[in-house]
């Protein structure tokens, strides 16, 4: 061999040993990776948003190997340049999760598609379909439980079996995972269309057009707006702001904790980056709760209601999870067959 290849072999051997310290982008130490290992099973994954498309194909850990953001335009436009990227690679499964409302029972004809959505480019769109070509299982849910899946496979809920995560920004989305399994029903859960008792001290409205009371409509980030006048980012130093805003969430939380019993509940979204807005959450809780509960998780709110954990990697992780245990369950069936 050539001195020259002698020398390139070794500082390649040095520069791979060094991977997770230099922090090298996915696409780059998958490409230098293959030359010392043998190619592994790849996976794709969407977090389908109504803003932009997170694309995403990982290896069998759950590590990132490529990624690109599309912006959510039309779906022919958008699905055009998603097949284009996810095209190249042999994958093991697509995840999905996304936007809802969608229809999530495997029995039903339009399983797979949009439903009745306020963005009306995509009503009746079917992921099943658009990437059918791909040649792979393809698993499905919606965003936030994709991102409460995420957090128990990889986060702050890691190792536990009962576990709620909210999202709380432009919408509020709850997903519920409980004895080890997302929860579905009929459709999906809707928790942040839960009535609550609107508070004295509010001196706005309900922004929901369907309900005159409920959680998405009383506390999301364009209810802030509209109470306001300012966006939550504009409104840190307000401490009436914050009260209120604790209040509501904090109802929401005590009517799922006496329905659903969680051992974690992890707040995401824009609004909860006001770190100011978690000890008042925790304080009005166990307010709210006044001992009626007595468990070892209530005796610690600080880690009992957390943030997420995994730098708004959540949704794409937990896609990626879907499409795994998707992947999974073909196999099994197949299995079963033979």
């Amino acid at each position: 061999m050539p001195k020259f290849q002698i020398i390139f072999l070794f500082y390649l051997v040095i520069f791979l040993s060094l991977k997770p310290v230099l922090n090298i982008p996915g696409k780059l130490r998958y490409i230098l990776g293959s030359y010392t290992n043998p190619p592994q099973n790849l996976y794709g994954a969407i977090e389908a948003g109504g803003t932009k498309m997170v694309c995403a194909v990982l290896d069998p850990y759950g590590n990132i190997v490529f990624e690109e953001k599309i912006p959510t335009t039309t779906p022919d436009e958008t699905v055009g340049k998603m097949l284009k990227f996810f095209s190249p690679y042999k994958l093991s499964s697509l995840g999905i999760g996304t936007f809802g409302p969608v229809d999530l029972n495997p029995k039903s004809p339009t399983y797979g598609a949009i439903l009745n959505t306020p963005k009306l480019a995509w009503k009746g769109f079917n992921y099943l379909n658009a990437f059918k070509s791909l040649n792979c299982p393809i698993g499905i849910d919606t965003d936030v439980n994709a991102s409460c899946l995420g957090e128990t496979t990889f986060g702050a809920s890691k190792g536990l079996s009962n576990v709620i995560y909210i999202t709380i920004g432009t919408g509020i989305g709850v997903g519920v995972i409980s004895e080890g399994k997302l929860v579905h029903g009929m459709m999906h859960p809707e928790g942040g269309h839960i009535l609550l008792k609107k508070s004295e001290d509010d001196p706005g409205e309900c922004i929901c057009p369907y309900h005159n009371s409920c959680f998405e409509g009383l506390a999301s980030g364009p209810s802030l707006l509209k109470r306001y006048g300012k966006p939550g980012n504009e409104l840190v130093d307000n401490e009436k702001v914050w009260e209120l805003e604790g209040e509501y969430i904090a109802q929401a939380l005590v009517n799922y904790i006496m329905i659903l019993q969680p051992q974690k509940i992890i707040l995401g979204g824009g609004v909860m980056h006001q770190d100011l807005l978690f000890p008042i959450i925790r304080r009005k809780v166990a307010e709210k709760i006044n001992n009626y509960l007595l468990s070892k998780e209530l005796e610690n709110l600080d880690e009992y209601i957390v943030p997420c954990s995994l730098d708004d990697r959540q949704g794409i992780l937990g896609s990626f999870k879907i499409g795994v245990d998707k992947y999974e369950e073909e196999m099994a069936k197949a299995e079963k067959k033979n």
